[in-house]
């Protein structure tokens, strides 16, 4: 067997969708249009007498409806987590397309497995990118899936999310649980004081 037939790798479906998925993010972005108008338009284009593009898998459909959505939340959870000296406009366009499709997997699809969701764009990142971007995207999804759950909750109540950040200096509410430790705790050592005449 050749060189070539070892490295061949076998790619389901849902691969082929992300990776779809990646290529018209990508596209919008460098045509400065809408992703969901480009799906509408494949949708046109595969239904013609004559197609003239493969039809749009539902997966892939799904991904960039979703990415479209919640862009803003995606967008701002990858910038917390790329390296300090990087922000998501630095990186390539290609780059980005990746680490939104896996972001939105990660966050608003528990169909698939988080380790799934990174892996599978750290293989697209190596398909598609420069030799530099694997590792980066690596990093940056792994750091996001060590606290996945935390990054869901925020992003399923954003705005609560954005009220309890700006309420960490606030004062504490009266009927907060966390003073009545501190009252408890108060209060027994006053009782065990000796009393001063």
């Amino acid at each position: 067997m050749s060189e070539r037939q070892h490295d061949y790798k076998r790619h389901g479906s849902r691969y082929k969708a992300r990776r779809r998925a990646v290529d018209i993010l990508f596209e919008a972005e460098s045509r400065d249009v809408d992703p969901v108008a480009i799906i509408e338009d494949r949708h046109k284009l595969a239904t013609a007498i004559e197609p003239v593009v493969a039809p749009v898998a539902e997966y892939t459909e799904a991904i960039i409806n979703g990415v479209a959505v919640e862009l803003d939340t995606i967008d701002e959870l990858l910038e917390e987590h790329i390296a300090e000296t990087w922000t998501l406009g630095r990186l390539p366009s290609v780059d980005r397309a990746i680490l939104r499709v896996a972001c939105w997997e990660m966050i608003y699809n528990s169909d698939v497995p988080v380790t799934t969701a990174v892996v599978e764009a750290v293989e697209i990142a190596s398909q598609y990118s420069t030799d530099n971007s694997s590792a980066y995207i690596n990093a940056t999804l792994d750091s996001m899936a060590h606290k996945v759950e935390a990054l869901r909750e925020r992003a399923q109540n954003p705005q609560a999310a954005a009220a309890l950040m700006d309420d960490e200096d606030a004062p504490v509410a009266p009927w907060d649980d966390s003073i009545d430790e501190v009252t408890e705790v108060t209060e027994v050592a006053a009782e065990d004081a000796p009393e001063q005449a």
